[in-house]
């Protein structure tokens, strides 16, 4: 069997073509480049946040959940179930980390809002593949029960507890933060000389190695594990073969509903863990907490095109615009220019793609960011927190047309369909 690049079977079978991959070389010279745009919107407009190491450590704590809520969907939708619930199910992991955390520390609350999350997933794979409930429609009563019951229980376990209240928990130690020795001073120097490129390099690699929670530690281990479990082992093939050609798995031998079954498990597992990662890394447990961030982790999956490198990019621009809200206005307003600058060059690519449509809908609105940019001194405070949405809808809107969805999702499968 081939199904979209899979081989399932004793003899290889051809796989469809595809465009060329690009290499790490590519990759490389497109980060340099990203760079040296950032770094000259950051001399133009005086913005300095622009690659502080301030805003890049809280980039990476804004990006971690919405990455894990985005490989809770890569694992649910790889196995051919949709999972709309990530957002209940992301709540139910503040909850857990915010019952245990305060309690027995928070590694104790990580594990136990994953704990929670795995039981959402669980939840949500009887309703979807054994008893064949449509998959939005359970992944939605997950959004609407979940919020509801940790609000119950909010009440029940916190409302009396020192320092807690009816809505929050009490105060969550934070997870270890580990630095590389010495390095922190060094390029904190070089970053404090404005040099153009040099100090922005600087400041974005001291974010990352200073002070960073063992949490992200987690994440970063997790996405790469994924990769590996996903693409490179038996079980994942099988597992993404049940999202592809689910009968056709069966013929040869795959356990389809258990498949499934691990897969949507797996995903509130994440999902939990970005819930958890929520309350540890700001303190406590507080309803409403995921403020819509299971539904940005689907985005930046779609984003990602179904992969973990595409959805940890896509976790990563929007933890960036989140950071910059953060920043205030001032960089929300050097952030239009940026993204003036990033539309153009996306129409550029989507023309020579031969998406001549697309091509001008991302240079017309390249063109109006610019002229926002440069006709006005500050973005309005009430569009400041918009600004991860926008990129969110921009990003979905732009990179639709190379979207590779598995076959399968979505569909009802029954044991024996195929005969």
């Amino acid at each position: 069997m081939s199904a979209g690049g899979l081989t399932v079977g004793l003899e290889p079978a051809p796989v469809a073509k595809r465009g060329r991959r690009l290499t790490p070389m590519v990759y490389l010279l497109i980060a340099v480049a990203a760079l040296a745009v950032l770094s000259a919107v950051r001399v133009l407009t005086g913005a300095t946040d622009l690659t502080s190491n301030g805003t890049v450590q809280a980039a990476l704590t804004a990006a971690v959940p919405i990455a894990m809520a985005a490989l809770a969907g890569l694992w649910a939708e790889r196995a051919g179930v949709v999972n709309i619930g990530l957002e209940g199910m992301m709540v139910l992991g503040t909850f857990g980390a915010g019952y245990a955390g305060y309690q027995w520390g928070p590694w104790a609350g990580v594990a136990f809002g994953l704990f929670l999350g795995a039981i959402g997933g669980l939840l949500h794979a009887v309703a979807t593949v054994t008893y064949g409930v449509d998959h939005i429609i359970s992944g939605v009563a997950i959004n609407l029960l979940a919020p509801g019951a940790a609000l119950f229980l909010s009440k029940l376990y916190f409302a009396d507890a020192p320092g807690g209240g009816q809505k929050q928990s009490p105060r969550i130690a934070d997870a270890e933060k580990v630095s590389i020795p010495g390095l922190s001073d060094l390029l904190g120097t070089i970053e404090a000389k404005r040099w153009f490129f040099v100090s922005d390099f600087a400041g974005i690699l001291r974010g990352l190695t200073t002070e960073v929670s063992l949490l992200s530690v987690l994440a970063v281990v997790l996405i790469v594990g994924t990769t590996y479990v996903l693409w490179r082992t038996p079980f994942g093939l099988r597992l993404r073969s049940c999202g592809e050609a689910p009968t056709a798995a069966e013929s040869l031998g795959v356990n389809v509903y258990k498949y499934k079954y691990y897969a949507v498990v797996a995903s509130g597992a994440f999902a939990g863990l970005g819930g958890a990662f929520l309350a540890v890394s700001s303190g406590q447990f507080r309803d409403g907490q995921t403020g819509g961030r299971g539904f940005i982790g689907l985005a930046a999956m779609i984003f990602g095109n179904w992969r973990p490198g595409g959805l940890a990019t896509g976790a990563g621009l929007f933890g960036y615009t989140d950071a910059m809200a953060l920043r205030g206005s001032d960089a929300v307003h050097a952030l239009l220019l940026l993204l003036g600058i990033a539309l153009i060059v996306v129409a550029v690519i989507q023309y020579r793609s031969g998406h001549s449509v697309l091509s001008g809908v991302a240079a017309a609105i390249g063109v109006l960011f610019g002229w926002w940019y440069f006709s006005s001194a500050e973005v309005p405070p009430e569009l400041v927190g918009a600004a991860p949405y926008v990129v969110t809808l921009l990003v979905l809107g732009l990179a639709s047309q190379r979207l590779r969805v598995p076959r399968a999702v979505g569909e009802v499968y029954r044991k024996g369909q195929g005969k």
